[in-house]
């Protein structure tokens, strides 16, 4: 699997524009939605290869949205690493059982980011 389009779904600005920074200069596409209504209208639009998720938004978390999206036949087989200042293990291990495919905590790394992305890829 390549990783060459993601979907960053995150309410604050500030973070949205510093992962877009992190993939673009990888040379990756970068969609971006700010809540779950806004994330579910990209993946009709066009088909990420990764979703990056927030948890703590407006309306739906991210926790949730993980959930629906992985229920979902049409967008099941798309990885979501979750990216999110919620830091304690039981958060990690409740976003695992949601479907995600990763776990980063705030301020994530260019480094553990890569890292996370190239261990999808070689699956």
């Amino acid at each position: 699997m390549s990783i060459q389009k993601v979907l960053v779904v995150d309410d604050s600005r500030t973070e949205q524009a510093y992962l877009s920074a992190l993939l673009q200069k990888r040379g990756i596409q970068v969609r971006l939605a700010s809540n779950a209504d806004e994330a579910y209208q990209r993946l009709a639009e066009e088909r990420p290869d990764l979703i990056l998720m927030d948890v703590v938004m407006p309306g739906k978390n991210g926790f949730q949205l993980t959930r629906i999206i992985t229920k979902d036949p049409q967008y099941a087989g798309i990885p979501i690493i979750i990216c999110t200042s919620k830091n304690q293990a039981t958060d990690r291990v409740w976003g695992m059982r949601q479907g995600a495919s990763g776990y980063l905590t705030k301020p994530v790394s260019a480094e553990e980011l890569q890292s996370t992305m190239d261990a999808l890829e070689s699956k």
